[in-house]
């Protein structure tokens, strides 16, 4: 999109000149040529998203899976840690984990674990 800016801001350019000479051969209002200039400035526009296969919708669609992903994994750890008492799942849990976090039911009290996965996760957003 931010490649498309320059030629669009030209096309934006050239369009505004042609509205007006041809507002100014038909007698057009303000209103009106502004109407015209509008109007194919948007199918101009779509026309570019559509050559170079970059509509404005694609750049939040990952977002848009992402976000119902991570509620729903969040949710199924939390169910599987603390959901079930005295299960399997739990006790296995409380005993595996790794380097500073040997109990996987209790909270990170260094806050490691979630500064690193937001760190992750905003790198993934912005690559």
């Amino acid at each position: 999109l931010e490649n498309l800016q320059p030629e669009i801001k030209e096309l934006a350019k050239r369009l505004r000149y042609e509205v007006a000479v041809r507002g100014k051969q038909l007698g057009w209002s303000e209103k009106v040529a502004r109407f015209h200039f509008t109007k194919n400035m948007r199918r101009i526009v779509t026309e570019l998203y559509i050559r170079d296969n970059c509509h404005p919708f694609q750049a939040t669609l990952l977002v848009w899976v992402q976000i119902p992903m991570w509620v729903c994994v969040s949710l199924a750890l939390r169910n599987c840690s603390v959901g079930a008492v005295g299960s399997a799942v739990q006790e296995q849990f409380s005993s595996g984990g790794a380097l500073w976090f040997t109990d996987l039911t209790a909270p990170d009290s260094t806050w490691i674990l979630p500064v690193f996965l937001g760190l992750v996760n905003l790198l993934v957003v912005e690559v």
